[in-house]
């Protein structure tokens, strides 16, 4: 090395040296998230699995999350996860609108308990570890106390088999009227005082009244799994990652902080190859994943 390069390179380090003392976030910034990339199925209840396994491969997925209970077969299911490498790491609950655990009518709520249960069957033959759960609808014959009471308690009911699986209860935030600030959600998800119980945070749900970064560092540990999708003030979730009103730079900087190593699920609409291509593209720009 010449006496003129060496001398190049020393103060290329002094200088990234005094921009990192300048600024702490800057070498952090250039070294990627610890984050893995997977793709929500939600529309994926029927038929071979494989050929969307495969082109969620090829665009650069790690992993996926499945719709539960459905009627894929369990070993196409399978089939399909060991043929790509692509992981499942949980399933989401698909009943949890038209039997909400908050609902007056026992028989409402035992369907809806049920659902769970094979969720977590599902999950665990699948090799994931947590079930997403809307845990309540607050509407016009449900208040917000009943909500709040009634979820809790058929949680508590559900806590034995989450642990008998092995499988975690992820509580998502959505537009349900119900967990309506950081600070309620965190103190619904402590009060279940259990390992099994955490959160499912959804960027996207949380910008029509709140700062995604907000919550995220509000619930912290608490998070278990992340949702991403785009949301615009002006057209809602009609616009592509990147193209809303989110403060993308805000909430990676926040999840590093918790020291979030988790997955992060895109939640939008299912393409060919090349939008998927885009949409993993844009997680990589948008959060800087490794």
């Amino acid at each position: 090395m010449t006496s003129i390069h060496r001398r190049s390179c020393m103060k290329a380090a002094a200088a990234a040296a005094f921009a990192a003392a300048v600024n702490p976030a800057a070498l952090a910034q250039s070294a990627k998230n610890p984050w893995k990339k997977a793709f929500m199925l939600g529309g994926l209840t029927k038929g071979s699995p494989l050929p969307v396994f495969k082109k969620l491969r090829e665009a650069g997925f790690e992993g996926v999350e499945l719709i539960s209970p459905s009627q894929l077969e369990q070993s196409e299911v399978l089939e399909a996860r060991d043929q790509t490498g692509l992981k499942i790491h949980g399933v989401s609950g698909g009943l949890h609108w038209q039997c909400p655990l908050s609902d007056p009518d026992p028989a409402i709520v035992a369907q809806g308990l049920q659902a769970v249960r094979q969720e977590f069957v599902d999950c665990k033959a699948y090799g994931g570890d947590t079930v997403l759960l809307v845990p309540a609808v607050v509407n016009r014959k449900v208040t917000y106390r009943d909500a709040y009471k009634r979820s809790r308690a058929n949680i508590e009911k559900l806590l034995p088999d989450a642990e008998k699986h092995g499988i975690k209860i992820a509580i998502e935030e959505v537009w349900n009227k119900f967990l309506l600030s950081p600070i309620e959600f965190a103190r619904y998800i402590d009060d279940f005082k259990s390992p099994w119980v955490g959160a499912y945070f959804d960027v996207g749900n949380i910008v029509e009244y709140g700062f995604p970064e907000q919550w995220i560092q509000e619930l912290g540990t608490r998070i278990l799994k992340i949702h991403v999708k785009e949301y615009s003030r002006a057209r809602r979730f009609d616009c592509k990652l990147g193209e809303g009103d989110i403060d993308w730079s805000a909430v990676a900087k926040a999840l590093a902080s918790t020291g979030y190593k988790g997955w992060i699920t895109a939640e939008v609409g299912l393409g060919d190859l090349a939008e998927m291509k885009d949409v993993t593209s844009r997680m990589d720009a948008l959060l800087n994943i490794g």
